[in-house]
């Protein structure tokens, strides 16, 4: 008898990720562009390491805040009222060893067995996974695509909500559409959790990449402060440290308990050194920021206008993050055009199988790079698009 057969059903049927699929399958192909990946090409910037420099020289290597460094819980709180406009007290913030661990925090805290938690679709698919992990059901709504944009049916979305959901899930500005919710939306939404008695999962970690200018609309500017939302967010995509692994949850102060007690029994907190680096990419980070906005605001018009100047292309212009969700006519099977896409352009997109079973002809482009990288891929899709189909 196989030792698997020991291991716990929910664990083995723990879906493979389509991306990192592909990637194995490519990784190592000389002169590919990398576009699958969702995040952005360039290091950390240097005042963030060396903070964490300057702390491991300190010496600052033992057990450290459950609920994270009271100046780094500061500094969210400052962050996140200077971002808003109104106050902020460091006792609704909690420090987590990434985003993923923070979704992973709430979920265990609002949804177990014969729970459901209702998601906005095509999504990431690591929510509906950390959902099934915790033997909850994951119910995906899915956004339409209608005159060149998405758009959320707050009908269909109330209708999903049963006597068993403990959450609404929501990602804005979206991986991998770009759908943005506006405010009127989300006031909808919260309308709809008032009513069902459900919590909001809010995942605004791409609100700073909003492209009509300023931070995207946020439940911050709905909500009171009894409403039930908590949000998740980290710092890999605005600060470039994806590899840090470092995030935070935003709930209320009276949660403060139990989430400490999810996070001794998970990773007993994230280290001191990371936490210093954190802090100083919210309190000296802005100008960096800034310019990866810039930067990503030019690499999508480059990207995207390519794509739609070959007329073969169903585009929706994202309104914030930083892909492209698209599908090529005549493409059916995304996985297999993204293997040949490699094979045959040097680029590496992620099939839309990866974002759920919805959208098994589309692929997402990750824009994020160094424009003239970005201008190059442009040219080897497009031209292999006109070449291939």
């Amino acid at each position: 008898m196989s030792l698997k057969s020991h291991l716990r059903p929910g664990a083995l049927a723990a879906p493979e990720s389509g991306i990192v699929s592909l990637v194995n399958y490519a990784r190592n192909k000389p002169g590919l562009i990398p576009l699958w990946v969702g995040e952005g090409d360039m290091p950390t910037p240097a005042f963030i390491a060396q903070a964490a420099t300057q702390s491991l020289a300190a010496g600052e290597t033992f057990y450290t805040w459950q609920r994270g460094l009271p100046e780094l819980r500061q500094a969210l709180a400052t962050y996140t009222q200077n971002l808003y406009g109104f106050a902020q007290t460091p006792d609704r913030f909690f420090v987590t060893g990434s985003g993923m661990h923070a979704i992973h925090t709430v979920v265990t805290a609002l949804a177990g067995q014969c729970d459901e938690l209702v998601y906005i679709g095509p999504l990431w698919p690591n929510f509906a996974a950390a959902a099934n992990l915790s033997q909850a059901q994951a119910i995906e709504v899915l956004l339409d695509q209608q005159d060149g944009a998405w758009h959320l049916d707050l009908d269909r979305l109330k209708a999903a909500i049963s006597p068993r959901t403990k959450a609404i899930f929501v990602n804005t500005p979206n991986n991998p559409t770009g759908w943005t919710a506006d405010v009127e939306t989300l006031r909808g939404i919260l309308d709809i959790a008032r009513e069902a008695g459900v919590f909001i999962i809010a995942d605004e970690i791409y609100s700073r990449f909003y492209y009509a200018g300023g931070r995207a609309p946020s439940f911050h500017d709905v909500m009171t402060v009894d409403d039930a939302v908590i949000f998740v967010n980290s710092f890999s995509k605005n600060w470039a440290m994806t590899g840090w692994r470092v995030g935070w949850i935003e709930a209320p102060a009276e949660f403060g308990d139990l989430i400490e007690n999810l996070v001794q029994y998970s990773t007993s907190g994230v280290a001191a050194f990371m936490q210093r680096a954190a802090t100083a990419a919210l309190e000296e980070g802005e100008v960096f920021l800034k310019s990866q906005i810039e930067r990503a605001t030019k690499a999508r018009a480059i990207f995207c206008e390519a794509l739609l100047a070959t007329n073969r292309v169903q585009l929706a212009m994202p309104s914030g993050a930083f892909y492209a969700f698209f599908a090529i006519d005549g493409v059916q099977n995304a996985r297999a055009a993204a293997m040949r896409i490699v094979d045959e352009a040097n680029v590496g997109l992620a099939p839309g199988g990866a974002f759920g079973n919805s959208a098994p002809n589309y692929m997402r482009a990750c824009f994020h790079r160094r424009l003239d990288e970005v201008e190059e891929a442009a040219d080897r899709l497009t031209g292999w698009i006109r070449r291939a189909l």
